[in-house]
């Protein structure tokens, strides 16, 4: 049975199956989604609790480990982070691959109920977002003005820009930096207070009254209803100064008599630029899984609309948005994909030297192209870095199948049949090995499918979207290319003089291989150890070749982190801030330089920025960040860093650098002690950089010890001081403002110049059970001590996180292997566990899963070839081409000074389909002359390899010119894509030196065991 024969036999049928598969493939393709690469991501929720004014310690304890114990029962849970800072504790859950986000957030939600009960008084509860903190921010929006303060802009950004944003699908979190909401501060002048006898408390109780937005009834008769309405609250600040908070002798004690009321803002410390001009930042996060390229386009279509609700005199501009280098990315390797189609076309051309002959592969690999389009469609694929690669690397794939078509039919033709015998008789012959090939090739990635883990979803598009490729390309090389033979190919085709010219070369090269060929066959065992030795050297070159997880990649994005000492206040903060953004933002290479600082730490500040396109700055963000290390080391009282931001990032922590290693331990003194060992011993050592840690354990701490006997004869509790004490120094929230579009709060706190120093605690009075002032100093006593900024934990564990960033030219798994054997050296106690986390951990995964990844794929084509040749000794003559191959690749690589990344690793794999196609067609054709002519062994795989070397020469070229333009690209992304490139052109050119003399001696040898077998038996 003929399988090509009805499609040769019915051309027009043929001819608009084609059209419809372009057709489908076109409409296909304008409607794939564009992302940077395959959506995956772990599903991941934050959890966020605030108690303004509670310190780290109390945050973690009465806040976060309540939650963590429900939120630990939640099945599913693959990674529980927390940090406690002044006021606020944030939780990351991140859970498997498998969950569903929506039903684990209904899971989180319960469990923040159920631990309700267990969690201290708060003004609000805790709430959620499905969204990973660590992640990059996909858009940034600033609001600046020259007339309205922050506080005004704040108000703008939060109650309406922040509102409507995150209606927006894909939105996950919208945070407003910068400053915080309007509101009304009540500054105390603990002198005054107790010159009339007023204690804190009691100033806060007259607050708290004074602002009622309560139920009060109506007026109904006959016809007539009147709704009550009063002036129940007060708004600004000229109303509370003349609020009366006490009555001494008759007279009213006002609070402009005790202190002032201002207009201000909820929380004083806080404060953000953009390109060092004072504004307020909206930072935008996806939700996990969310198109990144469709939620952008879908906030950008509503700015018009944002603009048009805030006030008129608010600047509303775009600082930062990540899909502009995704695009260009994508359209990059677009790009690249009509690059290695055109080559592939040429070098049919150059082969077959027939526009007739070429004509016919040349319609081949864009059709298959336009098929795997549409296929990708309706698997709800996207057209990314990725998938577009596997299309730039099928064009060499797919006019394979199509040249080992035509050449075959040529060859019948030139023997005298007519093209129509010779299409259906040519396609017969060759159409299992057409099938075999592809199955072999198709088998290659069945390992990749079955991968777990981040590394294994994200390869997943990579490895179908290929096969896919592979599937439709047999399908036309079988169906469409005999019928375009059979009625496009002459029978005699006069040819020019370039052609005899360049067939007599081509003739003259086959000579000169078939006699380099017998003189190696009279050779054998020298060849068999030239084999060995290649197998030998391939295994060398693994073990000591420098190994990475995904390539670093150019995103034209920098977030950056400043990390301030444990006892800097906001003030100096807010100043070195600022001088980092200007001297970032003064980089020729810089577009924009945002950042913000203040909230729960006061030595912390993130900033986020973005490069100019890579074809106006010329260089990496990596030597941008190379550029501005010493430039921002001259900042004093500050350690500044960036990372360039990646596509590819796996944890929920977010950190100063790029990579973490974590220290846990369940005795927190052991884990004070160590972790800063730790960081010290890593710091020293030369081939990572920017090693700093989340552990900020040394801040200055005004420590109160109660009299508690003293106390309690004044009739004054530990409750009531604590109170006191927010009272004056905790921007305490003592009444709330309702207005129609959001609510405000009164904060209150002691006037500026009694919050500067711990010698403030002299003027703090406590009122008495009696009413009588008693002066703090005489019920307790202040010493100075050291105390946590932030508390860490992993798991239910106190931890400690060291991240750090790679030298340039370094490779992770050398960084890796140098930390591993410093927390070996350094004597940690068995109550320390260290691991890596977050990237680093995933690519010691990956590292453990490479050796298996190979070899599954070498036992899975052994398999199929041996199912296929219904032999168990061929398969092994077929992937005896391989280790040239790998060697080739790996050599390559470290010729290049380029790390065995993920990215290699498939380039390698799918040079096991690529070179065991070579050997499969020599095969192929000595097994048909061993059985149909009767010739020996010998004489047979001679005769193939002579006939196959043509098409096995186009077929490689094709590949391997079909990967160049991925070798040799310097756009946006090219970075991702250049080890695919390098490993399969090494890979390519040392293979076709090699086997095209190994792979006979191996027939030759395994032919002789069989026969010996044959007669052993």
């Amino acid at each position: 049975m003929n399988p090509s024969e009805p499609f040769v036999r019915r051309p027009v049928a043929t001819t608009l199956l084609l059209a419809a598969v372009v057709l489908a493939g076109g409409v296909a393709f304008r409607l794939l989604p564009v992302s940077p690469l395959p959506e995956v991501d772990f599903p991941t929720i934050s959890v966020n609790a605030a108690l303004p004014g509670a310190s780290p310690e109390t945050m973690a304890s009465s806040v976060a480990t309540p939650l963590e114990r429900q939120f630990g029962r939640i099945s599913g849970v693959t990674e529980m982070t927390s940090q406690s800072t002044l006021g606020n504790t944030s939780i990351t859950l991140q859970f498997d691959l498998n969950r569903n986000i929506d039903a684990a957030a209904r899971d989180v939600q319960a469990a923040i109920v159920a631990a309700r009960g267990y969690l201290p008084p708060m003004p609000n509860n805790p709430n959620y977002r499905k969204v990973n903190p660590a992640d990059a921010p996909i858009l940034i929006l600033t609001l600046t003005s020259e007339v309205l303060g922050k506080a005004q802009m704040y108000d703008a950004a939060s109650t309406i820009l922040a509102q409507k944003l995150s209606q927006v699908s894909g939105v996950g979190q919208v945070i407003v930096g910068g400053s915080t909401l309007p509101a009304v501060r009540i500054e105390l002048n603990p002198t005054a207070l107790n010159k009339y006898g007023i204690g804190l408390e009691q100033v806060r109780t007259a607050l708290n009254a004074a602002n009622a937005n309560s139920p009060k009834g109506q007026f109904a008769y006959g016809n007539e209803t009147w709704e009550i309405g009063a002036n129940d609250q007060m708004f600004k600040a000229i109303d509370y100064e003349r609020l009366p908070i006490a009555y001494r002798n008759g007279a009213a004690v006002r609070v402009k008599d005790v202190g002032q009321a201002i207009d201000s803002v909820e929380d004083l410390r806080t404060s953000g630029y953009a390109n060092g001009k004072s504004s307020v930042l909206v930072v935008i996060f996806r939700q996990p899984g969310a198109n990144i390229i469709d939620t952008v386009n879908r906030i950008r279509a509503a700015l018009p609309q944002l603009q048009a609700a805030i006030p008129r005199l608010i600047h509303l501009q775009v600082a930062l948005d990540q899909t502009a280098t995704i695009r260009a990315s994508v359209h990059d390797v677009e790009i690249t994909l009509i690059v290695s189609v055109l080559l592939v076309i040429l070098v049919v051309f150059l082969f077959l030297r027939s526009v007739r002959s070429s004509f016919i592969p040349s319609v081949a690999v864009p059709v298959s192209l336009m098929g795997t389009f549409g296929v990708m469609y309706l698997l709800g694929f996207s057209l990314d870095n990725l998938s577009l690669m596997a299309m730039t690397i099928s064009t060499g794939f797919v006019v394979d199948d199509a040249i080992v078509v035509i050449e075959n039919i040529t060859r019948h033709l030139d023997q005298g049949l007519t093209p129509l015998d010779a299409a259906l008789t040519g396609a017969s012959e060759i159409g299992y090995t057409v099938l075999t090939i592809s199955v072999s090739l198709v088998a290659v990635f069945i390992p990749i499918l079955l991968m777990g883990g981040i590394v294994g979803r994200l390869l997943r598009e990579f490895a179908i979207t290929l096969s896919i490729a592979i599937a439709v390309s047999m399908f036309i090389s079988l169906s469409a290319t005999p019928m375009m033979c059979a009625y496009l190919l002459k029978t005699e085709e006069n040819h020019g003089k370039l052609y005899r010219t360049s067939e007599t070369f081509f003739k003259w090269i086959i000579d000169l291989y078939a006699r380099s060929l017998s003189v190696v066959l009279r050779h054998s065992l020298t060849t068999l150890l030239v084999l060995l030795a290649t197998v030998g050297l391939t295994a060398y070159l693994f073990i000591q070749i420098p190994k990475g997880f995904f390539p670093q990649q150019d995103t034209g994005r920098i977030t950056g982190q400043i990390l301030a000492s444990q006892e800097a206040s906001f003030q100096s903060m807010d100043r070195i801030l600022l001088q980092a953004v200007n001297t970032i933002a003064a980089d020729p290479a810089v577009d924009t330089a945002n950042g913000i600082t203040g909230g729960g730490m006061s030595n912390n500040a993130r900033m986020f920025i973005s490069l100019k396109p890579l074809a106006e700055r010329h260089i990496s963000a990596d030597a941008v960040i190379a550029r501005l290390r010493p430039e921002l080391a001259r900042i004093a009282g500050a350690s500044v860093y960036l990372q360039a931001a990646q596509d590819v990032r796996v944890g929920g922590r977010a950190s100063a650098a790029q990579y973490q290693f974590t220290l846990r331990s369940d005795n927190l003194q052991d884990l004070v002690m160590y972790a800063p060992r730790m960081l010290a011993r890593l710091r020293s050592i030369p081939i990572i950089a920017d090693v700093n840690s989340d552990q900020q354990n040394s801040g200055l701490q005004a420590s109160i010890t109660y009299d508690r006997e003293t106390a309690s004869r004044f009739g004054i509790t530990p409750q009531l001081i604590d109170d006191t004490l927010y009272d004056a120094f905790g921007q305490r929230q003592v009444s709330t403002m309702y207005t129609p579009l959001n609510q405000y709060h009164v904060v209150m706190e002691a006037a500026p110049n009694y919050r500067q120093t711990p010698q403030s605690l002299q003027d703090i009075y406590v009122r008495a059970a009696n009413g009588s002032q008693v002066p703090l100093a005489a019920i307790a006593r202040y010493t100075p001590n050291t105390a946590p900024l932030s508390v860490n934990h992993q798991g239910l564990f106190p931890a400690a996180t060291i991240s750090f960033n790679l030298k340039p030219g370094v490779a992770l798994g050398d960084a890796v292997n140098e930390i591993t054997q410093a927390a070996s050296e350094i004597g940690l106690p068995p109550t320390i566990q260290t691991m890596f986390t977050g990237t680093a951990e995933a690519y010691r995964q990956s590292l453990a899963n490479e050796p298996v990844l190979i070899a599954a794929a070498l036992v899975t084509v052994y398999l199929v070839l041996g199912i296929l040749y219904e032999s168990l000794i061929h398969p092994i003559t077929i992937l005896s081409t391989l280790p040239s191959a790998s060697g080739g690749a790996l050599l390559a690589l470290a010729l290049t000074h380029t790390d065995l990344s993920i990215i290699a690793i498939i380039g390698i794999i799918l040079l096991i389909g690529i070179v065991k196609k070579n050997a499969i067609m020599m095969i192929d054709f000595a097994l048909a002359a061993e059985r149909n002519e009767g010739k020996s062994s010998r004489d047979s795989i001679f005769e193939a390899c002579v006939l196959r070397f043509r098409p096995i020469l186009m077929t490689t070229m094709a590949a391997l010119l079909g990967a160049l333009p991925l070798a040799l690209g310097s756009g946006t992304g090219s970075d991702l894509r250049r080890p695919l490139g390098i490993t399969i052109i090494g890979g390519l050119i040392v293979s076709q030196v090699l086997t095209l003399y190994t792979t006979p001696v191996v027939y030759l040898y395994l032919d002789r065991l069989q026969h010996w077998r044959s007669e052993a038996l």
